[in-house]
């Protein structure tokens, strides 16, 4: 179903918006306690050991244990409602503009080598144009996972986006958009392009014509994986540029990290944390990248296959 085929001229482009929309907000809904981990972990400067005891989280499981003691179960969905908007936007807007692309790009007669190519491009694109339309949610997102439940900044979100223009401007809602369009862009198109490949190889070994659930979740899975991996310290870079500025909501989290600019973030982190340091956070990472991208594309084959199915077609 993902990319352009006979199935999709049953559906217009309002109905791509709507499969992507809540695609988003399913995935989200399932994995954002992963992403407060990640988060968690990647704005830790102490390395996550258990040999460094200043560090305040050391593991998975100590810190899921330490947060849940702390701050209570709701601090794994913390910023939840910001995250959904985010995740919201962006589904709407990756999955309507990646399927126009490639309604485009198949107009023009090219050789199937190519097509691994084609996806790769339009969802680079797509991922782009969607981290743009998302990007103020994202920074909204982060300070609430960042804030301390002792020295808590923002109540709610609406109060968060006013007070930052206000005390640090409307470009701050932009802070860290460099280093994430530098992330999503082969990211995004990396995903699309894994996936098309693995769920291609899944049917071509089960004797299978169309896409089925579970061919999306193999295929989502380890379509995530994949991409994650090779583009993980942008992220974490990305995550240390939206908190400048707001290191008096994080006195209870450790020693605070200042820096000016990408460059000045990529040079400091690995001077202060070494090479690993550009990876810390990756295994909660990886973990919500293989369940949220097996459920972003999957959630996206029903939402779809739902929408013809009230078409009656």
């Amino acid at each position: 179903m993902v990319g352009w085929g006979s199935t999709h001229q049953k559906l217009n482009q309002t109905d791509f918006m709507l499969a992507g929309g809540a695609s988003g907000f399913i995935t989200r809904a399932l994995c954002q306690p992963l992403d407060v981990l990640k988060i968690r972990f990647q704005l830790q400067i102490e390395p996550i050991s258990y040999q460094v005891h200043k560090a305040k989280y050391r593991s998975i499981i100590q810190a899921s244990n330490l947060i849940f003691k702390e701050e209570g179960v709701k601090a794994f969905w913390k910023g939840h409602i910001p995250a959904q908007w985010l995740s919201i936007s962006y589904g709407m807007a990756q999955f309507w503009s990646y399927e126009v692309l490639v309604r485009k790009a198949n107009a023009y007669e090219y050789s199937a080598s190519w097509t691994p190519f084609v996806n790769f491009t339009c969802g680079s694109i797509a991922g782009s144009f969607a981290t743009l339309i998302s990007f103020p949610f994202d920074v909204v997102r982060t300070r609430f996972v960042a804030q301390s439940e002792h020295q808590k900044v923002y109540p709610n979100m609406l109060f968060a986006i006013k007070n930052i223009c206000e005390n640090e401007g409307p470009v701050v809602l932009f802070r860290g958009l460099w280093p994430t369009i530098l992330q999503i862009g082969p990211h995004a198109g990396a995903q699309f392009m894994c996936y098309r490949l693995f769920d291609n190889l899944y049917k071509r070994l089960l004797k299978i014509e169309n896409s089925s659930l579970s061919s999306s979740l193999f295929a989502g899975s380890l379509a995530g994986l994949c991409a994650k991996t090779f583009i993980y310290p942008f992220d974490l870079v990305k995550k240390r540029l939206q908190i400048q500025g707001f290191q008096h909501a994080r006195a209870h989290f450790g020693e605070h990290f200042t820096c000016h600019g990408l460059i000045d973030c990529l040079r400091k982190v690995y001077h202060l944390e070494g090479p690993k340091g550009f990876f810390k956070g990756l295994s909660p990472s990886l973990i919500k990248a293989v369940c949220a991208t097996a459920l972003h594309f999957s959630s996206y084959e029903m939402a779809c296959n739902f929408l013809i199915y009230l078409k009656g077609l």
